[in-house]
């Protein structure tokens, strides 16, 4: 029986989830700065209005209503979509299609923005504009997801918020892994995180992804490690990865490759997820998101993978 993950409301997806997802950076390590750089940076953000905050990226939103500060928050892009409450906002448009005019329509006092946005043409007028443009990295890994807490609370006045939050994330992420090495590496199965397969053409998860960070997270192995970023798979590629499971995002909207027409790929159909049917699909933005609920999509993603 193909195996399911509907432990969280399906919500409608646009397909430019997809290209979001494709255009996030790999693993990149934050610049130093020193002396006198960094005292000026540090002594912006304490003087940083965000009383009318725009935020762009998911990751970024999530991590305001976690800190409690939704309040400030008049407009968000189109992956913002946790909490539901974050739906009430205005959509100020695609993180990699933002458009200058219907983002300073609002009124900002600030805009945060997740590494990725773009297009760099906009960046570039909204950087230039009189309204505060910040941007935060983003890093796939337990530690990423602690220093984009520290970033967003700093940025927004509340450290002491924000270092209660990374406690109590980094607690549960840590209590997440620790579940996860406890299996040994002969018994880890491997996955292969599909992004798309259209037309038969298989779009998958390399390494340095947020679907890479969050397999290895999860205590499985990532079946196309050869590679970094999103890639095309040619059927001897699909066979030789011999994949044990199939992930992919959860659309609600109808469109996507239905799990039929997926197993009916041949090359899918030769790999042991094809032949026992091992198909997991997980809402995008809580599986792929790496913010404050990354370690409790590890632990149920572990159990569609091995199970209860």
């Amino acid at each position: 029986m193909t195996m399911r993950n509907n432990l969280r409301r399906i919500r409608p997806w646009e397909l430019a989830l997809t290209a979001a997802i494709m255009a996030l950076p790999l693993i990149p390590m934050a610049p130093a700065v020193e002396g006198f750089a960094f005292m000026r940076a540090a002594h912006a953000e304490e003087k940083l209005d965000t009383s009318r905050l725009v935020s762009v990226g998911g990751d970024i939103t999530e991590i305001v209503y976690a800190l409690g500060e939704e309040s400030r928050l008049i407009a968000r892009d189109t992956t913002s979509m946790y909490p539901e409450a974050a739906l009430k906002l205005p959509n100020v448009g695609y993180m990699r299609a933002l458009s200058p005019e219907g983002i300073l329509a609002m009124n900002p006092t600030a805009i945060i923005a997740v590494e990725g946005s773009g297009p760099q043409e906009a960046l570039a007028v909204l950087k230039n504009a009189s309204v505060p443009f910040e941007t935060v990295l983003s890093a796939f890994t337990r530690d990423g997801i602690i220093a984009k807490i520290d970033r967003v609370g700093t940025l927004l006045g509340v450290p002491d918020k924000a270092k209660a939050l990374e406690e109590k994330v980094a607690a549960d992420l840590d209590a997440a892994i620790a579940d996860a090495e406890k299996r040994p590496e002969a018994q880890r199965k491997r996955v292969l995180f599909i992004l798309s397969a259209q037309n038969g053409r298989i779009m998958a998860s390399g390494t340095g992804t947020a679907a890479d960070g969050i397999v290895k997270l999860a205590g499985a192995i990532n079946a196309v490690g050869a590679f970094p970023g999103y890639k095309p798979l040619t059927d001897e590629a699909i066979i030789e990865a011999k994949p044990d499971i199939i992930l992919m995002m959860n659309r609600g909207d109808g469109a996507g490759t239905k799990n039929e027409d997926l197993l009916a790929q041949p090359a899918i159909a030769l790999t042991p997820a094809g032949e026992k049917k091992a198909i997991i699909r997980m809402d995008g933005v809580y599986l792929l998101g790496f913010g404050p609920r990354t370690a409790a999509a590890a632990r149920e993603l572990n159990t569609a993978i091995y199970g209860g």
